[in-house]
Formats: C-alpha cells, sequence, structure tokens
C-alpha cells in the first residue's frame, strides 16, 4: 500500500497564537518550526507533502526533502483537501493527515489499517491529531472543536469502518501552556 503524508503548516511567524500568554512572538516561531521539522522527520520515510501559504515555510519543506503544496486559501480543511489532491495525484492509497505541532512524533504508519479510516485523538480525546483514510474515500474532514467526534460521525455517515489508534506520542499537540506544561513533564520522565 502507498502511503503518503499531509502536513499543514501556517507560517512560522504566525503560528502557536493561542500560546502569547506564555510565550513572545519569537518563542512561539521558533517552538512551530522545531514541532514541524520533528513532524516532517517521522514523516519522511514516506512521500510527504506540506501544505503552506507562505513561500519561506515552501522553501523550508523542500529543504527536508518533502513536497510543498501551496494552498492560499484560508482553513486547515480546505488545506488537507489541498493536501490530500496532490497526494492522490501522485498515486498514494492511503493519506495519513498530521498536525504539524507533534512534538513527539517518530513515525505514522503505525496508525495505517488498510481499508479502514483511523484516527488518534488529542490526550484530551477533543481533537484529531492524526487521522488516516484510503484515498479515493469519502472521507472529509471537519477540523476545529470537537472534530475527533465529528470525524467519527463523518466516517459512520460514509459507510466507512473506523479505527481508533491511542498513541502516546502522537496525543500531544501543542495549543495551551498546559501542554507545554505536560511536554515538560513527559520530557522529564524520559530523561
Amino acid at each position: 500500500m502507498r502511503l503518503a503524508v499531509v502536513i499543514p503548516v501556517k507560517s512560522f511567524t504566525m503560528a502557536k497564537g493561542r500560546l502569547a500568554d506564555t510565550l513572545n512572538a519569537e518563542q512561539r516561531a521558533q517552538l512551530a518550526q522545531e514541532c514541524a521539522e520533528t513532524v516532517v522527520r517521522a514523516a519522511l520515510p514516506l512521500s510527504t507533502f506540506v501544505v503552506c501559504s507562505d513561500p519561506a515555510v515552501a522553501a523550508w519543506a523542500s529543504a527536508l526533502g518533502a513536497t510543498p503544496v501551496d494552498c492560499q486559501t484560508p482553513g486547515l480543511d480546505i488545506a488537507v483537501t489541498t493536501g490530500r489532491l496532490a497526494a492522490e495525484a501522485d498515486g498514494a492509497e492511503h493519506i495519513v493527515v498530521a498536525h504539524a505541532d507533534l512534538p513527539l512524533a517518530h513515525s505514522f504508519e503505525q496508525v495505517v489499517r488498510d481499508g479502514k479510516v483511523t484516527f488518534v485523538p488529542d490526550r484530551h480525546r477533543d481533537g484529531t491529531n492524526v487521522l488516516a483514510f484510503p484515498a479515493g474515500s469519502k472521507f472529509s474532514t471537519a477540523y476545529g472543536p470537537g472534530s475527533f467526534d465529528n470525524h467519527i460521525r463523518i466516517a459512520i455517515d460514509a459507510g466507512l469502518d473506523y479505527e481508533i489508534v491511542i498513541d502516546e506520542t502522537l496525543e500531544l499537540d501543542l495549543d495551551t501552556a498546559d501542554d507545554l506544561g505536560e511536554l515538560a513533564r513527559r520530557e522529564k520522565e524520559t530523561s
């Protein structure tokens, strides 16, 4: 099965706005780039498509070995659709979509189930940090608050088999100060 990973990436200077009370603009940009690089490197054994609107991010993605996909229309769902179309045009048979803020990501193949949609929820079981689905399927995304439940409903409504995959390395995303604290706690445990 030919897998491809789609990673939407915001401009590093615009990313992580919800952490403005905790980190300054330079720290947020650095964190966003470091996390995105971790995610891209975890994906790179596979065909990897970085969907972005920023030429600097596109150049960064190319330098890492990923394929940049331009998407000037704002919105995570639109970015995912744009990346999905690029991956399918490249011959992908199964698509993995990963957020760019997963600091512990190391691989994505373990979440793929042949012929099924799979979901890796965030640690709060609210968001969907990683999902995978057969190329050409009727699955579509609905990111935003409650996306984990929304995605399950979409799979059910489309008549698609699905599985929830709990993966401690992929469940932690960095949106809040509490998330940063959780990352520090986990890093301390492993050191």
